[in-house]
């Protein structure tokens, strides 16, 4: 484990040399959260209670989800885009050689991402929000441990998913299509257009089931206290466990005979 700690702790520092792109990134976070913040004000003084939500929840949904966003990847990430990058042009065959595991060498890559985004973007618009608007914030020290857990949870999700997309490269030559298609996908069921239980009937039980969103949807509401930190995290690691097996067997049969520029 300490390869995968070392790599981890290398993404890291790799991403932390990013630092016009990670202010710039923290600044248009925030200027889209209040964007957002207009949008659902109007809203919900239509549609007070919208989906059990008050005016606060929704504020604090909108400044916890532009926070979350890059961490969490609902944009795709660099390190599983750079994955299907090598897939496609050969270079995966130099990752093949190392002794490691593929899926837990990138898993840590993501991990050192994650964290470092996490640290400088994922606090920034919240805090901006909070001099601004009247926010919520968890509790209870109880609490707070189960909405880290439930962020740590919802990356782990978003990278079983990227990894997926990103080895669909192994058969389908160019991953970038199926990346284009799992963004879309990402940002509707996710909660990042809007929040999941505002959708009505049969469609909205569909979209809180989707390994999506486990990824926002999921940690925002243990965070505002709408659903029990037992049954989000359960919900939660039942989709890890089945994304993580689909990318070891993928993993595995990828691999198994792998033909590098027609050699």
């Amino acid at each position: 484990m300490g390869v995968y700690w070392a790599i981890a702790v290398r993404s890291f520092r790799r991403f932390s040399t990013y630092r016009i792109a990670t202010l710039s990134g923290a600044f248009t976070n925030t200027v889209f959260g209040f964007i957002f913040c207009g949008v659902y004000l109007t809203l919900w003084d239509q549609r007070p209670n919208l989906g059990g939500y008050d005016v606060t929840d929704a504020l604090t949904f909108v400044w916890l989800q532009q926070g979350l966003l890059s961490p969490i990847g609902i944009f795709g990430a660099s390190t599983t885009v750079e994955l299907g990058e090598r897939i496609r042009t050969g270079a995966i065959a130099v990752d093949l050689y190392r002794p490691t595991h593929l899926m837990l060498w990138w898993l840590s890559v993501d991990a050192g991402r994650a964290a470092f985004e996490l640290l400088a973007r994922g606090g920034v618009p919240l805090l901006v929000g909070s001099l601004v608007f009247d926010l919520r914030f968890p509790t209870s020290a109880v609490q707070g441990l189960a909405v880290g857990i439930a962020l740590t949870f919802g990356i782990l999700v978003s990278f079983g998913i990227r990894y997926l997309v990103a080895l669909s490269g192994f058969w389908i030559t160019d991953s970038r299509g199926l990346e284009g298609l799992a963004m879309v996908l990402s940002l509707f069921f996710s909660g990042t257009i809007l929040p999941l239980v505002v959708f009505p009937g049969w469609f909205g039980e569909f979209a809180r089931a989707t390994p999506w969103a486990a990824t926002m949807q999921v940690p925002i509401d243990v965070w505002l206290g709408q659903d029990l930190p037992s049954r989000a995290l359960a919900f939660q690691f039942g989709w890890i466990v089945v994304l993580l097996l689909i990318g070891r067997f993928a993993t595995v049969l990828a691999t198994r005979k792998v033909v590098i520029q027609g050699g």
